[in-house]
């Protein structure tokens, strides 16, 4: 059996023989390695709590970043609604004017990306189409000598009432609409506010050469325009709006439906009859101005003769 002495650690010969032979060597001991384990352990020990905290550092700046956004009274709030570029514009032009079914035009084509650029521009573009456009109608319909032409410039206004409000009004009153059916009816969605105002935007689009084509002298022509306008523009808003509004209850989906074509028709009908008027009635106008200007010029010379005479002349 060994005794307590074998088991003791012996300094071997061989290690002895080195140590004589290179006296500059070092010895490595056992409880050395174990400190230099542990100065490593402890140094990754704090790499890493650096590097976590780096990470939570930058969560928590990005978190900070999103909380701080501008209020809805500067500048940069409403930038962010105009922030696209010409390519979306584009590709949502397109699709308001080939609606397609199965293409829903915010799923498909604004993609959570609504902005206000597109539709701003479609109707401030729209509002002087219509009053250039009806200028030049009434100067082409009216070509008889005795009429002298004015230019209408009130129409710019009115357009402008016209179009702004049904581009803004109506998707406000629809977009409630819709948020009040959504907490009574579990299978309603609304889309944001948003985005209903950018569908109807970019619906109108089709009225502007719709609009320029409209001053051709001929009555059914402009009837057949604005009408093809008037479904194209209508199926937009349709096809967009009955997956939201086709699970309620079947009055409430067939009233929103009404409202919502009965205001197409509506903006349609009246830019027709207010600034694409029909020859007819241009030409009636112009034939009792032309039977009062007779009348008027005698009025006017017995006023004067009646003057004359109190004065002694």
């Amino acid at each position: 059996m060994a005794s307590a002495e074998d088991l003791k650690f012996q300094e071997f010969e061989e290690a002895s023989d080195l140590l004589a032979s290179n006296p500059e060597a070092t010895t490595t001991s056992i409880n050395d390695s174990q400190n230099n384990i542990q100065v490593n352990m402890n140094f990754n020990k704090e790499e890493e709590e650096e590097e976590g905290n780096g990470e939570e550092t930058d969560q928590t700046e990005l978190l900070g970043k999103k909380q701080q956004q501008p209020g809805f009274w500067t500048f940069e709030y409403y930038q962010t609604f105009f922030d696209v570029d010409t390519k979306q514009v584009l590709n949502r032009i397109m699709g308001s004017l080939l609606p397609l079914p199965g293409k829903n035009f915010v799923r498909y084509h604004l993609r959570n990306t609504p902005d206000l650029y597109g539709p701003f521009w479609i109707c401030a573009t729209l509002v002087f189409t219509v009053a250039f456009s009806s200028n030049l109608h009434s100067l082409f319909q009216r070509n008889n000598s005795t009429f002298h032409y004015h230019p209408e410039f009130n129409k710019v206004t009115i357009a402008g009432i016209a179009i702004f409000s049904y581009a803004w009004l109506v998707p406000l009153g629809l977009w409630g609409f819709l948020q009040w059916r959504k907490g009574i009816s579990m299978g309603v969605f609304s889309y944001t506010l948003l985005e209903t105002i950018c569908v109807y935007g970019y619906s109108l689009f089709v009225y502007i050469p719709t609009a320029f084509l409209a001053v051709a002298p001929y009555e059914w022509l402009g009837w057949v325009l604005l009408s093809f306008a008037m479904i194209l523009s209508g199926s937009v808003l349709l096809l967009t709006f009955w997956p939201s509004i086709r699970g309620d209850t079947r009055l409430a989906s067939l009233i929103t439906v009404t409202c919502i074509v009965a205001f197409h028709a509506l903006l349609t009908l009246g830019c027709k009859l207010y600034f694409f008027p029909s020859w007819r009635s241009t030409d009636s106008d112009v034939r009792h101005t032309t039977a009062a200007a007779p009348h008027t010029v005698k009025m006017a010379h017995s006023t004067l003769v009646a003057h004359m005479v109190k004065s002694g002349v």
